[in-house]
């Protein structure tokens, strides 16, 4: 077998692989990346990118819907809308092209070898590459990678195939599932349940738990319900899917509080969760130390073997994409030399519903729960000019602060446009702001910006505009 050498061998082009290949190559380390499908890996071409461009298409179509409805209020009229998926599935992958066409830009610029093919480890300096009508490689390294990325987790009762689909064949259909069926009503059910419904389809959402995107503050979780239910999606709450319905006609369900009954679904998108992918890439014969089915790290990417490191999803919750670029770089200047750990003050989270939902830092609970005393005020968006210029007004900004010193801990925010607010947030806390520190901020007029500056200023007991 024909055997090459490398300093850094990365396993996985995603988010987290390919900035740490970028990052180890301008620091002079000689590095080689292997990637068994597509560039960019889940984030880029199945999730997040394609997930943002059918959303926006779907929000589009929704407001020629309501034009055409004659329930625009803005007086906007127009003739029956309607879409053509396949057009929209090409516009998509357009936006998906161009970008993983720029990622091997990137990665030939910097002059990282990228090989196309699955690698299966030999030992922690050796890994053999099964390439599509090539011979087989071998790769010898001083140092190996991990950035496998996750996978979508399957359900006993509901493997994945026939009309049970994961979030990667859900943002694939080229025919309008007439009636679409969600198992999970977390962020990614819910941003493709809603952009489903906008486009047309029924749409039905099956929860475990007692709530909407259950993993967040049930505050912020409000306003999401209440659209889903203005939107027609039905949602079904502490009941749990067993199965397809004889003959394929449906989704068998159970509740908590009846006995089991059909939700008539021609799609079955099931969304509970991603997992990391440690199988099928003999990660066994390491014998890494690990956190559940999580490869454990320390604070520079290191595993319990040496010159053996791993980021990203692999490695365990939160599963960001933004995350695994991060560690990327920490890994890359570790390996080159440098002093670096991955200790961030605050990660900052993102659904992107209708409304969306951010959470930066610390809740009110989580400060609670830390025995830290702290104040927090919120500012509502209906307050706020530039959301109610562009129809919004729903939500608000939501800060959260220590009493003693008024550092800043956390934001949270939901309503229209707020994803774009996570960067000011996450800067805020990562630099050390407190309340007086953003209130005396000048904020653009009229700008969403505006209700965190606000929001700080009702902490300190002196807000101006409510």
């Amino acid at each position: 077998m024909n055997t090459q050498s490398t300093q850094l061998l990365i396993i996985g082009g995603g988010p987290g692989g390919y900035v740490a290949a970028i990052r180890a190559a301008q620091l002079g380390i000689a590095t080689t990346l292997i990637e068994g499908q597509a560039l960019g890996g889940t984030c880029l071409n199945v999730g997040c990118i394609p997930s943002k461009a059918l959303i926006h298409a779907a929000q589009q179509f929704e407001q020629a819907t309501r034009a055409a409805a004659g329930h625009s209020p803005l007086g906007i009229r127009a003739d029956a809308a309607r879409i053509e998926l396949p057009v929209m599935q090409q516009w998509k992958q357009g936006v998906v092209a161009r970008l993983t066409g720029g990622v091997g830009a990137l990665l030939r610029k910097h002059g990282v070898e990228v090989v196309q093919g699955w690698a299966r480890i030999v030992d922690g300096k050796t890994v053999e590459v099964a390439r599509e009508g090539a011979d087989p490689q071998r790769w010898r390294c001083q140092h190996l990678l991990l950035a496998t990325g996750s996978e979508p987790i399957e359900l006993p009762g509901l493997p994945f195939g026939g009309p049970v689909v994961s979030s990667t064949e859900a943002l694939a259909f080229t025919e309008l599932p007439g009636r679409l069926a969600v198992v999970g009503a977390g962020y990614i059910g819910l941003e493709l349940g809603t952009a489903w419904r906008k486009l047309g389809a029924e749409v039905t959402v099956i929860e475990a738990t007692g709530r909407v995107l259950p993993a967040y503050e049930q505050e912020l979780c409000k306003p999401v319900l209440a659209a889903l239910k203005r939107l027609g999606v039905v949602v079904h709450l502490n009941a749990s899917a067993q199965g397809l319905a004889q003959g394929g006609s449906g989704l068998r369900v159970r509740s908590g509080h009846a006995d089991e009954f059909v939700v008539p679904a021609d799609q079955v998108l099931v969304a509970v969760g991603r997992r990391p992918r440690t199988a099928g890439f003999n990660l066994e014969s390491l014998q890494l130390d690990m956190r559940g089915r999580a490869i454990k790290i320390d604070a520079h990417g290191r595993t319990s073997m040496k010159d053996v490191w791993a980021i990203g999803d692999v490695t365990g919750e939160p599963l960001l994409a933004h995350r695994a670029m991060a560690q990327g770089e920490v890994v890359a200047e570790c390996i080159a030399g440098g002093r670096r750990e991955f200790a961030p003050l605050a990660i900052p989270a993102v659904c992107f519903t209708d409304p969306e939902v951010v959470v930066v830092g610390q809740t009110r609970d989580d400060a609670a729960n830390a025995g830290v005393a702290h104040v927090s005020a919120q500012f509502p968006f209906a307050a706020n000019g530039r959301a109610l210029s562009q129809e919004g007004g729903e939500g608000f900004v939501r800060v959260v602060a220590r009493a003693d010193n008024h550092l800043i801990l956390g934001w949270q925010a939901v309503g229209p446009g707020v994803a774009e607010l996570a960067a000011a947030f996450t800067t805020g806390i990562e630099m050390g702001a407190r309340l007086e520190d953003v209130g005396a901020i000048i904020h653009a007029h009229p700008t969403l910006g505006e209700a965190a500056q606000e929001a700080a200023l009702r902490a300190l007991g002196r807000a101006v505009h409510v």
